[in-house]
């Protein structure tokens, strides 16, 4: 849910580029902060009324990369990137900056939300007769005559305490 509807948001643009009122009064007429104004005032120039509705993306790493190059290239501000890339809020620009500057290019990568998946990795079986086939069988009664051989000699040794305690 959007704090501000989307008519809300192309009245008050509209209203500023009417050229009648500065961003402060246009501002205070809505009821709505100076600074959203302005992004909303600068993505509907740049992108009309699709600049004013609310987009929830993820973005690749290719696209963080060309956005910040943009504002390397030619020295704009992220508020500016914003609107022209059509990026909801400058901030997000500002995070990619820092996690580039401080990780490298890697922490741009987009992170899989949310808890793991509790699936377990499936084996596939090796084709019957193959050396990976015979290597797993050779292991399997490896660790079946390692069980007996153990089971074996935790019976005998129940039996002798018992012989003791018979004695």
């Amino acid at each position: 849910m959007t704090k501000y509807s989307l008519e809300l948001k192309l009245k008050a643009v509209l209203t500023y580029l009417e050229g009648m009122d500065s961003f402060r009064t246009v501002a205070n007429q809505f009821n709505i902060s100076l600074t959203p104004l302005k992004q909303w005032v600068a993505h509907y120039k740049e992108h009309g009324i699709d600049g004013l509705m609310s987009t929830y993306t993820n973005y690749d790493i290719s696209f963080k990369m060309d956005v910040l190059n943009y504002m390397n290239d030619f020295g704009v501000s992220s508020t500016h990137a914003a609107a022209v890339y059509n990026i909801a809020s400058p901030s997000t620009i500002t995070n990619w900056l820092k996690q580039l500057e401080e990780y490298g290019v890697d922490a741009l990568e987009t992170k899989k939300k949310g808890r793991p998946s509790m699936k377990k990795e499936t084996k596939k079986k090796p084709v019957e007769g193959s050396l990976e086939a015979l290597q797993a069988e050779n292991e399997r009664l490896r660790a079946e005559n390692a069980y007996l051989k153990k089971l074996r000699a935790l019976v005998q040794e129940s039996e002798a305490s018992e012989r003791k305690k018979r004695k």
